[in-house]
């Protein structure tokens, strides 16, 4: 039996008639991997945004799941196109050229700075550009990437569960993109934050975004935040296990007193709210669960605004 498969057959994890696999995956247990991945995921998308034409929102620098994993996409360059995708089936990067060409590494427990300095290499002999700005963002300390050997950690069953979560969240988010006809973004993911995403707009300008985020050019924010949003996505937070979140900017009166499912709460901090992934993935209808979710606070925002 490989290892996917016994992940998908643990105890833990619940299996939808479908066929989507919901793993436990508890938030703390894997903390050492995920700030490994992050950091991995972060080279990754940096690479994309510097060869990818520049779109609205900074949609150009995100990555998009898989049926293995998380990937590019179809990214043009000046030589062609490629794409860059982490497999979590068969744990290892694989960069592919347009001309056929492809070059791989596996994902296995290594230093950050070891992982940039391959990426680099196998992009060298692909004629890829990956002369990146070479240190995270949205994270406060920002270690250099080259200089990064503080996160080595990487333990495949973690990084295939949490690659589970994304695929049940992708399917939730692309069905709850489909019931709205205005400017909506991709579902897509997020590596500054780590989070899979989509978002509404109403189509009215909104207030400039004081920015604030560490390590991240205040101008960034302006942009992602220039126009009236509702946004929804999923991360590895807010709950044991993650969570489904749910926000509007700018917020406005009365977005707060939503009718929302019971394993929902507003969290002050954040202001967000969040359907911990551990309700989903114990619930009677899970699918429908997250759909009233999703529903109930673009109701909130959208009537609250008055779209």
């Amino acid at each position: 039996m490989d290892r996917l498969a016994e992940v998908a057959q643990t105890d833990d994890t619940h299996v939808t008639t479908t066929g989507r696999a919901r793993p436990a995956l508890l938030v703390d247990e894997w903390a050492e991997t995920r700030q490994t991945l992050h950091m991995w995921l972060q080279i990754v998308g940096k690479i994309r945004m510097i060869n990818a034409a520049p779109l609205n929102h900074y949609w150009h620098v995100t990555l998009v799941v898989t049926p293995r994993g998380l990937s590019t996409g179809h990214v043009s360059d000046r030589r062609g196109a490629f794409d860059i995708e982490f497999d979590f089936v068969a744990h290892e990067l694989v960069v592919r050229r347009d001309d056929g060409r492809s070059e791989s590494l596996p994902l296995e427990a290594m230093t950050v700075a070891h992982f940039y300095a391959r990426v680099r290499g196998m992009c060298a002999s692909l004629g890829i550009d990956a002369d990146i700005h070479a240190a995270p963002n949205e994270v406060d300390p920002a270690i250099p990437f080259a200089e990064d050997r503080v996160h080595t950690t990487y333990v495949p069953e973690q990084a295939t569960a949490f690659w589970r979560q994304l695929v049940d969240a992708n399917h939730a988010l692309q069905v709850f993109r489909g019931g709205f006809a205005g400017k909506s973004s991709p579902v897509h993911f997020f590596w500054g934050a780590m989070d899979l995403a989509v978002t509404r707009f109403s189509g009215r300008p909104a207030p400039e975004h004081p920015g604030g985020v560490p390590n991240c050019p205040d101008s960034v924010m302006v942009e992602s935040y220039s126009a009236e949003l509702s946004s929804a996505g999923f991360w590895p937070g807010g709950g044991a296990e993650g969570a489904f979140y749910a926000y509007m900017y700018p917020e406005r009166p009365g977005y707060r007193d939503a009718a929302v499912p019971a394993a929902v709460r507003y969290d002050e901090q954040l202001g967000e709210y969040l359907l911990p992934y551990e309700a989903v993935r114990l619930a009677e209808d899970p699918d429908a669960l997250v759909q009233d979710f999703l529903e109930a606070t673009f109701e909130a925002a959208r009537s609250s605004a008055q779209w």
